[in-house]
């Protein structure tokens, strides 16, 4: 049997080798504190749950979705947007239903790009900006990102060959991981860029309402002519705990999100429509969860921040996002400072090469796990340096 040539290009997937590592840990009756993988460790809100049980006892939610999710769904999105935002999208051209938005991400890539095409990612971002390239046979042009540029990716740095086949630009802020925030003016020239060199921008804000010291995380969209080249990706994950339920939105571009949706016609059937009836209650509901998510958050990076600098890690307090991006020591790669942590103190942080060249010299630390074992960890982290 023969597989497809694509696969020996792709690596595999960061998440799944930090699972397969904290398995085989427990396995052996360690105790593994995981501070690798961005899974919430409070439950879903009550009321999103509550509407979920009513949703899957509903006959007509038993049969096939529609294809670009219910049109229930997919106003109640646009409303958020408008209420948000202040951004005005078409429910019916401009706003599409996800499987999560890692499924949209990578199938934006089948929509849009050939074999040998480019797609520009950020040189540390998320995995699947360039995966998804890779199983289109295409190429990835890593845009550079530096600490004292605040790590916006800098486009200014693609060559004219690449730019000359390239098809999408992928950015993310608020950053994962490094937890950056990008300004106003930053996405006017990123815009203005894309227009210029006939790209679509693909903007990914699932980090957009865990924001910390009156930090507000705009949308691309508020931008002028951002509809004339973007398209953004909104998930439900973080903001309601609702990694599982594998549900998110995109809207923008409506050329971008027809070809998208075009693209999942032929390949899924879309999502569970009781999942779109409890994301309608996540998105209209009352957003006191939300808010008290981030001040979970909050505490938590505080407490993190100050005792890896207790320890001599160095690391700065992000603004957004449930990650905190600390510089490995001296002496140590991303790799080799997250295998010492593995094997010396059960800890598993995710090595900041893992998101890209750019990541090399850091680590990123989730703050999905309760306080007393984040505190458990750094203790841990600290006797291995020592």
């Amino acid at each position: 049997m023969r597989t497809a040539a694509c696969l020996d290009r792709m690596a595999p997937y960061l998440f799944a080798q930090i699972d397969a590592k904290r398995d085989a840990l427990r396995a052996q009756g360690a105790d593994v504190i995981s501070l690798g993988i961005g899974d919430p460790d409070t439950p879903t809100p009550p009321h999103i749950v509550e509407a979920m049980a009513a949703a899957i006892r509903k006959p007509e939610n038993h049969r096939y979705p529609d294809y670009a999710g219910s049109l229930a769904y997919r106003t109640t999105c646009t409303d958020w947007m408008r209420s948000r935002f202040g951004v005005e999208v078409d429910p019916e051209r401009e706003v599409l239903a996800l499987i999560g938005s890692k499924e949209g991400i990578a199938h934006l890539h089948t929509a849009f790009v050939d074999p040998g095409d480019w797609v520009l990612a950020p040189s540390i971002g998320y995995p699947v900006y360039s995966g998804g390239a890779t199983l289109q046979s295409a190429n990835t042009f890593f845009m550079p990102m530096r600490e004292e540029d605040g790590f916006l990716a800098d486009f200014a740095q693609v060559p004219a060959d690449v730019l000359a086949k390239a098809k999408i630009m992928f950015l993310g802020y608020p950053n994962n991981p490094t937890g950056a925030c990008a300004t106003e003016g930053y996405f006017d020239t990123a815009i203005a860029f894309c227009l210029e060199h006939d790209l679509l921008l693909a903007h990914d804000n699932a980090y957009c309402d865990i924001c910390f010291d009156g930090y507000r995380a705009p949308s691309i969209l508020e931008r002028p002519r951002a509809k004339e080249c973007c398209i953004e990706f909104f998930s439900l994950s973080k903001s309601y705990n609702m990694t599982g339920w594998r549900i998110a939105f995109c809207c923008g571009n409506e050329a971008a999100v027809q070809a998208l949706g075009m693209v999942k016609n032929n390949l899924d059937s879309g999502q569970f429509a009781a999942v779109q009836d409890a994301a309608i209650a996540a998105l209209s509901g009352d957003q006191q969860c939300v808010a008290d998510l981030c001040a979970l958050y909050r505490r938590r990076r505080d407490l993190v921040v100050e005792a890896l600098r207790a320890i001599g890690l160095s690391c700065d307090a992000p603004r957004a996002t449930i990650y905190v991006w600390a510089k490995v020591p001296a002496g140590e790669t991303s790799e080799s400072f997250a295998t010492k942590l593995l094997v010396r103190a059960h800890v598993i942080v995710t090595p900041g090469s893992g998101y890209g060249p750019g990541g090399e010299g850091y680590v990123r630390i989730s703050l999905t796990t309760p306080d007393d074992r984040l505190l458990e960890a750094v203790r841990r982290i600290k006797e291995t340096m020592a």
